[in-house]
């Protein structure tokens, strides 16, 4: 895999337009891209800033390539993150990017897409659900396999009305541990593997969570019929520069931040199994 061409580490700015609520811990941050700012694809990331705090990797969540808006979403849990909690409407960030290689859409042209996201895992995923919408005629079947803590966990839930109206889509949400109101599925994400019937051999899986539920999806979808080469997974390592010069984020001889953060799994899979140290 090629090296993704570098970009300046002096951050732009951008004005924040919209900042949604989606759960206790998380907020959508929408904002405008500058001219001179490269429109980021799905899978892409951003380093945003915030000065005098610090700057953090953050996967787009949102593009409008029309009026060039942007949107990131982020959950407070380090002390940069938690400090985008005090960000609102008008307030400018820094940001850098977009870095990284994303989702690999062309080869899904007339395919069906198993995506497969846990807990803040489907921001980077969502894109792609955006994509598919616009541009129905291009692919095959959608299926969205989603789970949570608890369903105060769910992101996005004002959407999921959208996603059932997709064509040829089918909605799997799930919880590990539900509240009195949920009438749902109840337990880990990769559960719901087994339930739906996807062939392999004409279909790509793309999946973003937690790196011990990609591991046991990885195992599901193998068990499954699918092959190396149609399982893309988005990784989030120790990035801190994007660009490949820190060694943060490095993981056998490749950097998440310049050779990913999507990944085939055949790229990676003689390191992906080994823990971070």
């Amino acid at each position: 895999m090629k090296r993704a061409q570098s970009k300046a580490l002096t951050p732009m700015k951008t004005t924040v337009i919209k900042v949604i609520n989606e759960t206790w811990n998380v907020k959508t941050y929408y904002s405008t891209l500058p001219e001179s700012a490269e429109i980021p694809k799905p899978g892409q990331f951003n380093m945003l800033y915030i000065h005098g705090v610090g700057e953090v990797p953050i996967s787009v969540s949102d593009i409008s390539n029309e009026d060039r808006v942007i949107a990131h979403t982020v959950r407070f849990a380090g002390s940069v993150t938690y400090a985008f909690s005090t960000v609102r409407d008008g307030d400018t960030l820094g940001f850098r990017g977009p870095y990284g290689f994303g989702w690999p859409l062309d080869l899904a042209v007339k395919k069906d897409l198993l995506l497969i996201c846990g807990g803040i895992g489907l921001p980077p995923l969502r894109p792609v659900i955006r994509e598919v919408a616009r541009n129905r005629d291009l692919y095959g079947r959608l299926f969205i396999l989603y789970g949570a803590r608890t369903p105060k966990d769910l992101l996005y839930r004002h959407e999921y009305v959208d996603y059932l109206s997709i064509r040829d889509v089918e909605l799997h949400l799930t919880v590990d541990n539900p509240d009195i109101d949920w009438r749902g599925n109840v337990g880990v994400v990769t559960n719901l593997i087994k339930r739906i019937e996807v062939d392999p051999s004409n279909a790509y899986a793309f999946i973003c969570g937690p790196e011990i539920m990609m591991k046991y999806a990885i195992k599901e979808l193998l068990e499954k019929g699918f092959r190396t080469n149609r399982i893309y997974l988005s990784l989030e390592r120790r990035m801190k520069c994007g660009v490949g010069l820190c060694g943060h984020c490095q993981m056998g001889p490749y950097f998440v931040c310049e050779h990913g953060p999507v990944f085939p799994l055949w790229f990676i899979s003689k390191y992906f199994w080994v823990d971070q140290i």
